[in-house]
């Protein structure tokens, strides 16, 4: 056998102290591709990145869900775990569940959904579901106005932000440069328009060109001994809501594929068109032939069967869509990945987009992505936000070819490069939302710094 079947075996068997010892050997041989050397040493970086998503005990996580469960037997946790709504690994022998599986249990599980719903009532579950701004109501004002004025963009919001970066203090050789991404909204004709930077500390700064597809500003500074090193960019900008009617029987197939191959085809390592994948989005949309009608089927497959939970970051997951096939949940960006791939799979052009979510007084880091019907175009869609509770089926599809009015658009593609190319492994390496830093010793993990992101909206 060789190295690198040792290594994969390693890793599968959840000897991860021995992979990565397999690994500095294979490296110490040489040989190797610059391609395969990367590869091979971000294969034990994500080793060590799981290992600081997986750190919940046994213990721990009996004694959470006995707070709200206190029936709980060892049958309901070895349930649980084959079902995969208690998200644990092996590592080395000892048994670690993800941090946060045990509150994942009470939003993945149906009972226990039940359970937590009727002793937190005031609480939302998932993203969109509870916050206090009444969205279904905002974008029934969003149908109108895109019915009346016969513009998709429409119910514009001008909102004011201020996002940092904090270093922590030392990490960094006091005199080393470090160097700082912080995302930067695109500029999108009628969308999200009028972006105008107020500020931004260190006042030097290099500004992504506006049509980047994962938008920066960039700074740097030097480390000083013993001080923490920030960074803030503030900006304000116009945000519209967006509404396209469909009309299904309008839909046809596709007049110009070839324009649209790059939205229909795999990019991995995350949309890949695997046998198992192949397989179901064939059993969701069966014989439908209509563009739109099976995009709906595959929407509200993916709504029904893959509930929201909180997830592991995403460097740490080798394929995306294969995690959610095989855990039945994921988060915001584990559901649209999933849902584009099946899209794809499908012959419906999909892509991704991502940013902010606002629901006022609410906020969080948020993954959505466009669709291509013709003749209409693209329109926006949300799966995590799903079918709506509503009669009307504008509304109730709203997210199929709609949009609220309260995003921030940060990148319109995943894993795309930063203005100025940053030099080593990304924290994040499919999104672009919290920020990024380096040094010329390597990356900073998320471990080392923290983010801080203010928002309000303007009048």
């Amino acid at each position: 056998m060789n190295y690198s079947d040792q290594i994969n075996d390693a890793i599968r068997n959840g000897e991860f102290g021995t992979a990565s010892q397999l690994i500095d050997q294979y490296l110490e041989v040489g040989n190797l591709s610059e391609e395969d050397q990367t590869s091979y040493t971000f294969e034990k970086e994500r080793l060590r990145r799981i290992r600081a998503d997986f750190t919940a005990t046994p213990d721990e996580v009996l004694e959470y869900v006995k707070k709200y469960y206190p029936e709980v037997t060892p049958a309901d946790m070895e349930r649980w775990e084959a079902e995969k709504s208690l998200e644990f690994m092996v590592i080395d022998g000892k048994k670690f569940y993800f941090a946060r599986a045990a509150r994942n249990l009470f939003r993945i599980d149906s009972k226990m959904k039940l359970i937590w719903q009727k002793q937190h009532a005031e609480d939302e579950i998932t993203s969109g579901s509870g916050a206090k701004l009444d969205l279904d109501d905002h974008n029934a004002r969003i149908i109108n106005a895109a019915t009346i004025t016969k513009n998709i963009f429409v119910e514009p919001k001008r909102i004011h932000i201020k996002q940092s970066v904090v270093v922590q203090p030392d990490v960094v050789p006091a005199g080393e440069m470090i160097k700082c991404w912080i995302p930067y909204p695109r500029y999108i004709e009628g969308r999200q328009e009028n972006i105008h930077i107020i500020q931004t500390f260190p006042g030097k700064h290099q500004l992504a060109d506006p049509y980047a597809l994962q938008r920066t500003v960039y700074m740097e500074k030097p480390a000083r001994a013993g001080h923490p090193a920030k960074f803030t960019v503030e900006y304000e900008f116009t945000s519209h809501g967006v509404f396209q009617a469909i009309d299904v029987q309008q839909v046809t197939q596709l007049k110009d594929k070839e324009s649209l191959n790059k939205y229909l085809e795999e990019d991995a390592p995350h949309i890949v068109f695997t046998e198992d994948l192949r397989t179901l989005a064939q059993e969701i949309v069966g014989d439908e032939q209509n563009p739109y009608i099976k995009a709906q089927l595959l929407f509200a497959w993916v709504d029904n069967n893959t509930p929201w939970a909180s997830a592991r970051e995403y460097s740490s997951i080798p394929c995306i869509p294969e995690y959610a096939l095989q855990n039945h949940h994921g988060d915001c960006g584990i559901q649209t990945l999933f849902f584009i791939t099946l899209c794809r799979i499908s012959g419906i052009p999909a892509r991704w987009q991502s940013g902010w979510e606002l629901q006022p007084p609410d906020d969080s880091m948020h993954d959505w992505g466009m669709i291509y019907f013709e003749p209409y175009g693209w329109v926006p869609m949300d799966v995590t936000y799903g079918l709506r509770t509503s009669d009307d089926p504008q509304l109730r599809w709203f997210y199929l070819s709609g949009m609220d009015s309260y995003r921030i658009i940060f990148n319109d593609d995943i894993s795309q490069p930063f203005t100025p190319p940053k030099q080593h492994f990304r924290s994040e390496t499919v999104d672009s939302q919290r920020g990024e830093v380096e040094w010329s010793g390597g990356n900073l993990y998320f471990d080392k710094w923290k983010w801080d992101f203010e928002w309000k909206i303007l009048e």
